[in-house]
């Protein structure tokens, strides 16, 4: 067992030889390492374009489409980030790794809709992107239940997770929760609001406590509201974690990964005995 990034995130060795990943970036150190990180990893041979012009080539010459590309914000013949806009207009996910980052940057990237972004500045850092590519090539895997009674928000929450290439299903109620739920064994993880108005979030999480434990499915509990205390009740109730509104699209990742690699490892370790 394996471990990426700096997180802890656990890997079995599983190697993915029909994936296509296209990596656009100009720097040879750099090309070299993720080059090798991947084919050591994950048994990819990843597609290197150095300029904008090979990045074009390299997904309208080829039939088969890209799975992910991994693309800092600027390449020779596209030095005002026309790389990583002709990626998203192709509906290609990105995860972009840049040494180029402020906070006008950041907001600038999450607003395309990109899987991640990893920055160059550290010696983890590729690392760091074997984990995100690892994610996304098996976020599939899980299955995650949206729970509020506003559309909106379940909308911003369906799209954000959508993005990283989880399965999502959503309910308007907890009523109808409940009846996902059963009908859907496999959701790993429940992202409910707490102020909804049949049955609010405290009660869902008894109810699906009542059937399911936490080796079994994780809660996340959700709220705009600004009383400290929910957190505490909602942990009380059986809840695994919880989260103010608004909140950031980064920790909110982190949050949905940390409580779905503590499921796979509890039930790594069951199936163990």
């Amino acid at each position: 067992m394996a471990f990426l990034g700096i997180s802890g995130m656990q890997y079995s060795g599983e190697t993915f030889p029909d994936v296509r990943i296209i990596v656009a970036e100009d720097s040879n150190v750099f090309t070299s390492m993720i080059s090798t990180r991947m084919r050591e990893l994950f048994g990819i041979n990843v597609e290197i374009c150095r300029t904008f012009e090979d990045l074009q080539a390299a997904n309208e010459l080829s039939e088969e489409a890209v799975t992910l590309a991994i693309s800092n914000i600027n390449l020779p013949g596209a030095e005002n980030g026309e790389a990583l806009e002709y990626l998203i207009d192709q509906n290609i996910p990105v995860v972009v790794f840049t040494g180029t980052f402020q906070e006008q940057t950041r907001e600038k990237l999450l607003a395309k809709d990109i899987v991640d972004y990893i920055l160059k500045d550290n010696i983890f850092a590729v690392e760091m992107l074997g984990e995100s590519v690892y994610r996304f090539l098996t976020n599939h895997r899980h299955h995650v239940l949206i729970v509020d009674d506003s559309p909106t928000a379940r909308a911003l929450l369906s799209s954000r997770l959508k993005r990283y290439n989880f399965r999502v299903s959503t309910a308007e109620s907890g009523a109808k929760a409940l009846e996902i739920l059963k009908a859907n064994p496999d959701i790993g993880l429940v992202v409910t609001d707490y102020n909804m108005p049949d049955i609010d979030g405290f009660e869902l999480t008894r109810r699906i406590r009542g059937a399911r434990g936490s080796h079994e499915l994780r809660i996340i509990g959700v709220s705009s509201s600004t009383n400290r205390l929910l957190s505490a009740r909602f942990l009380k109730v059986g809840g695994n974690d919880f989260m103010l509104r608004p909140f950031i699209d980064e920790e909110f990742y982190c949050r949905v990964n940390q409580n779905l690699d503590t499921l796979v490892q509890i039930k790594a370790a069951t199936a163990r005995r």
